[in-house]
C-alpha cells in the first residue's frame, strides 16, 4: 500500500532573526519555534475560563463542514452563538465546530497587549491577528491562505496535528480550479480516487501548547485538532511583488467568480470542479 511521503518538521526552542530568514523564511521552509511565546501574557491568561467569564456575551461566527459544500453555507456562517456557549461546546464535545479568522484588534482589541510581537521578520501585521478555536476531532481541510501571507501560528490551548505541502504541490493535492481548497484526505488519502497524493511530498507535525508553527507563504495545510484548543495567528504579507501580486488576483478575481458560480449554480459549478480537479493527474 503507498503511503504519504511526509517528512518531520524540525522544532527548535527559539532561533535568532538571520539565521530564520536565510534558513527558513526565504526558501519557505516551515518551523516549530517551542519557545517564541513563552513570554506572552496569553500564554498563562487566556484560559478556556477567562474567555467564557470576560467575553461570555460576545457573539462569534461559527462554522462546520457545510463552508466547504456547495448551497447556501459555501464559504459562509453555520450560526451566531454566544461565545460562552461556544467555549463550554468545544470543552465537552466532538462537534466539528470551529470558529477561525476572528480577527481580535477589531473584536476584543484589549487581548492585543497580551502578545509580544516577535522581531524574527519584519511586516507583522497590527490590524489583522486572526484566532481559530475547534473541538477535539474538528478538522480544517486542506487549504492555502488566499492571501500569500506568511504565518505565525501559535497554538495558545490544546495540541494539534498539521500536515503541510508547498505550494507547488497543488496538482499533486487535487486542488479545485478557482479556489485555494483540496478536499483530499490526508488522515486516510485515496490514492485511487486522487492518485496525484502518491507524488505529494509534504511535512507532518504534532503541534504541541505554546509552540508556534511557521507556515511559509502559500502553503498547503490541513490542522486536526488532537484536544479542543485554540490558537492565534501572526501574518506577514508577502515581499515579493509576485507573491503580492497572486494573493491580490486570488482576492478579487479568483474568490468573486467562485462564489458567484456557486450563487448561479451551486452543484452545478461544484461538480465541474470536481471533475477538474480529478483530471489534473
Amino acid at each position: 500500500m503507498p503511503e504519504l511521503k511526509l517528512s518531520p518538521i524540525e522544532k527548535v526552542s527559539l532561533i535568532e532573526q538571520k539565521n530564520f530568514s536565510d534558513s527558513y523564511f526565504k526558501p519557505l521552509k516551515p518551523l516549530v519555534i517551542k519557545d517564541l511565546a513563552k513570554t506572552w501574557p496569553a500564554s498563562k491568561k487566556w484560559t478556556p475560563d477567562f474567555f467564557r467569564d470576560q467575553y461570555g456575551n460576545k457573539r462569534v461566527k461559527v462554522y462546520d463542514e457545510s463552508f466547504v459544500e456547495a448551497g447556501k453555507h459555501y464559504m459562509s456562517k453555520l450560526k451566531t452563538i454566544p461565545l460562552r456557549e461556544y467555549i463550554d461546546t468545544i470543552m465537552t464535545s466532538s462537534h466539528n465546530l470551529r470558529m477561525f479568522l476572528y480577527n481580535i484588534k477589531s473584536e476584543i482589541p484589549e487581548l492585543v497587549d497580551d502578545i509580544v510581537f516577535p522581531t524574527l521578520v519584519n511586516g507583522l501585521s497590527k490590524n489583522f491577528i486572526f484566532m481559530f478555536f475547534g473541538c477535539k476531532g474538528s478538522v480544517t481541510q486542506m487549504h492555502f491562505d488566499i492571501d500569500m501571507s506568511h504565518v505565525l501560528h501559535t497554538a495558545i490551548f490544546g495540541k494539534k496535528t498539521v500536515y503541510l505541502f508547498p505550494y507547488e504541490q497543488g496538482k499533486n493535492l487535487h486542488r479545485y480550479p478557482f479556489t485555494c481548497r483540496s478536499y483530499v484526505d490526508v488522515e486516510r488519502p485515496d490514492f485511487e480516487q486522487y492518485p496525484g497524493l502518491k507524488d505529494a511530498q509534504g511535512y507532518k507535525v504534532e503541534l504541541e501548547q505554546g509552540e508556534t508553527l511557521y507556515i511559509p507563504s502559500g502553503y498547503w495545510h490541513h490542522f486536526v485538532y488532537d484536544e479542543p484548543g485554540y490558537a492565534v495567528s501572526l501574518r506577514c504579507s508577502n515581499q515579493t511583488f509576485t507573491g503580492k501580486l497572486h494573493g491580490y488576483y486570488n482576492l478579487f478575481i479568483m474568490s468573486p467568480i467562485d462564489r458567484l458560480m456557486n450563487i448561479l449554480s451551486p452543484q452545478g459549478w461544484f461538480d465541474w470542479k470536481e471533475q477538474q480537479a480529478l483530471k489534473t493527474q
